[in-house]
């Protein structure tokens, strides 16, 4: 009885731990007036098991030196290609939770979510840690 308790636990964990990982890697943001892609984030865990996402790529001309001049504190005036904008999310069952999300474009954190569904991203940024004053964001896998 303890083996089969114990095959089953692993057998979950493993899910779980594939369920977050179709969240790691390379993903296209894409801009909800236009839908246009305009940066590629990747997503990954850091060596204290927490998950981050950082700007790889920016997608339109001339936006490689942008740099985040809404933005406060460390991240004043830092240039966005490069900078970690998902911060110190957790995974809890298939989705990660717990962060904080920036948004480069007016310099404010949000509480964060990510989920994936249908081969998609959703990240949902909001103003309370409950999700319910807030929107989602779709973004395509690179």
């Amino acid at each position: 009885m303890r083996h089969l308790f114990l095959t089953l636990l692993l057998s979950a964990s493993c899910l779980l731990q594939a369920q977050v990982s179709d969240i790691l890697g390379d993903w296209l943001t894409v801009d909800d007036a236009t839908g246009d892609n305009y940066a590629v984030v990747r997503i990954y865990q850091a060596d204290n098991g927490k998950y981050y996402g950082r700007i790889i790529e920016m997608l339109f001309p001339d936006t490689e030196d942008m740099r985040c001049a809404a933005c406060k504190e460390a991240d004043h005036d830092q240039p966005i290609l490069g900078m970690v904008i998902i911060r110190d999310m957790e995974a809890k069952g298939d989705c990660l939770t717990g962060g904080r999300v920036l948004d480069p474009n007016n310099g404010k954190f949000y509480h964060g979510r990510i989920t994936c569904e249908k081969g998609r991203l959703c990240l949902r940024g909001s103003l309370d840690r409950a999700g319910l004053l807030g929107r989602n964001q779709y973004w395509k896998r690179r």
